[in-house]
């Protein structure tokens, strides 16, 4: 069972999220960042995940696009400012059907009795924003992302 955890405390401007894998962080770490396992992982369970790029390393852009079954894309953009393995990396994030919403988020790895602490605190540029996201269903995608990515990680260790 999960033991996923999303603070989204009225009126502030960030989204806390937590979750524990049972994996060292090396390969939650390496999970995360390469471009190879990125769709095995990242969004929805119905939809086919797209790297468009992935450069991690600092400076670096990354892009994914998201295709749902009647073809519909969404994509998502972003630099990398800062990532140092395994403890984790910085990046912006912004939806590009609503450009000029850009967010930074932190994520940080952390090994906990053979098993990784994983915690994303996402800061977005106006409590409406961080409403607005909250308000989107992401809390849905999240959990789902995460799930997969706990399923992709099994397979690694």
């Amino acid at each position: 069972m999960s033991d996923l955890k999303i603070v989204i405390e009225p009126g502030r401007q960030d989204i806390v999220m937590t979750r524990t894998f049972d994996a060292p962080r090396e390969v939650v770490f390496r999970a995360m960042t390469d471009p190879e396992l990125l769709p095995k992982w990242w969004g929805l369970r119905d939809t086919e995940t797209l790297v468009d790029r992935y450069e991690a390393r600092p400076g670096g852009s990354w892009r994914i696009v998201e295709r749902d079954k009647e073809g519909q894309e969404y994509a998502f953009h972003g630099v990398i400012h800062g990532i140092k393995a395994p403890e984790g990396f910085t990046a912006t994030f912004e939806f590009e059907g609503m450009p000029g919403h850009v967010l930074l988020e932190t994520h940080t790895l952390e090994e906990v009795d053979g098993r990784t602490r994983y915690t994303s605190v996402s800061v977005f540029q106006s409590v409406e924003d961080r409403d607005g996201m909250a308000a989107s269903g992401m809390e849905d995608g999240a959990g789902q992302s995460m799930d997969q990515l706990d399923e992709l990680i099994r397979t690694l260790v």
